[in-house]
């Protein structure tokens, strides 16, 4: 494992630091006050941008509009993202790892209709895998696609959908032969999301939003032709994507959490308690440490998870590791922001008394659905000690 940049990659580094320098936006945190559809169009406008500027799909290949980067020059794109403090990107699950799996499992015409827009923030994608009664199983999906003719005809229900209410497009998995092991029998389409029998439901969460949803189909027609690799086998599809987005999603993670670290030790040294700056505390001051040494470690387990798909072009089940590790560090360094700022830790945006204009407040209640999302914590654990440590399967 290589930590150190090559001649090419700092080269890039430069030239992407130097073009956020004077094209990222700098507004974006004082607009946590606006709602959440104005603050995504926003969003849509800074990734056309982006992608003006080519700096969208990175590491896509040029034929389907990317730069043709390395993996590590993808991943200095999300780290100087980080650094610059700039806004993220409307299409996130699109360009982080739908669009990877129709490039890698989707026919070219596929490809040439749907790529290009991802790009460019034209059409929003989300995806439906976790249902009702399977959560993180996968496998034990039972939205059912029946063949009538050229059109699948789809009825059943996903949940904690992100993104549902703004994508024009649907990464779905379906069930098309209940008759087969639960791992067999299960298909990918591209669902539009504008169609008749396509219903959205907002899911409202602790912090206020309704950024998830559920997902309602009620005798949707999906073509043949939307069906991604083939019938009936799905679960690679499937697979591709989660990896893509345990082993490579969160590139730019331990950046973010370097800044709010390096803030929260200011907040320390600035706020008094019982007449001495809380940084002078020894507690606190050891939960602090504690906390900078997981940030680095995660830093070094991600390039680790980012040397094996160097080498081996495909995201490993170690990115489950990863995955574990930020969801659950960023629970426990939440929790020391709020043992550290005391009762205007818990204000939100808008109150004048608010430490960062809500910041705190808000990341303490989001982080409760890190361990959840992208696959919860149980179920990465499973997989680590199956695929990783070569343990039994717990079921």
């Amino acid at each position: 494992m290589d930590l150190n940049l090559s001649p090419e990659e700092i080269k890039f580094r430069d030239e992407l630091r130097t073009w956020l320098a004077a094209n990222a936006p700098k507004d974006w945190d004082e607009r946590r006050e606006e709602s959440m559809e104005s603050r995504f169009e926003y969003l849509k406008r800074w990734q056309r941008k982006l992608y003006e500027g080519g700096w969208a799909g990175i590491s896509w290949p040029k034929e389907y509009g990317g730069r043709g980067a390395s993996l590590m020059e993808q991943v200095v794109f999300w780290q100087e993202m980080a650094l610059a403090s700039a806004p993220p990107l409307a299409n996130v699950l699109g360009l982080g790892i739908i669009g990877p799996t129709i490039i890698a499992f989707g026919t070219e015409a596929q490809k040439k209709r749907y790529l290009a827009k991802i790009l460019s923030a034209e059409e929003i994608w989300c995806q439906g895998f976790s249902e009702p009664d399977a959560g993180s199983d996968l496998a034990n999906v039972r939205c059912e696609a029946k063949l009538e003719g050229d059109h699948y005809i789809v009825n059943g229900q996903k949940v904690w959908n992100s993104y549902g209410w703004a994508a024009d497009w649907c990464e779905l998995v379906v069930r098309t032969d209940p008759d087969v092991p639960k791992h067999k029998g299960m298909t990918v389409l591209l669902v539009d999301m504008k169609s008749p029998g396509v219903e959205v439901r907002p899911l409202r969460q602790m912090t206020g939003e309704t950024e998830f949803n559920e997902l309602f189909f009620h005798d949707l027609r999906v073509p043949v032709a939307n069906v991604v690799g083939k019938v009936n086998e799905g679960w690679g599809v499937a697979m591709g994507t989660l990896m893509h987005e345990r082993g490579t999603f969160g590139a730019g993670l331990q950046i973010t959490y370097r800044r709010n670290m390096e803030r929260l030790i200011d907040l320390a040294r600035s706020t008094q308690r019982n007449g001495r700056p809380i940084a002078e505390d020894p507690v606190m001051r050891q939960k602090l440490a504690q906390c900078y040494a997981e940030i680095e470690i995660m830093r070094c387990n991600q390039m680790r998870a980012f040397s094996r798909i160097s080498a081996t072009g495909v995201p490993g089940p170690e990115g489950s590791i990863q995955k574990i590790f930020w969801s659950e560090l960023n629970q426990r360094f939440q929790q020391i922001a709020q043992e550290l700022l005391g009762p205007y830790g818990q204000l939100e945006a808008g109150d004048p008394h608010a430490v960062d204009n809500g910041m705190w407040a808000y990341g303490y209640l989001r982080t409760r659905g890190n361990t959840i999302e992208a696959g919860t914590s149980e179920i990465q654990r499973n997989i680590i000690g199956h695929f990783v440590l070569g343990l039994p399967k717990s079921y």
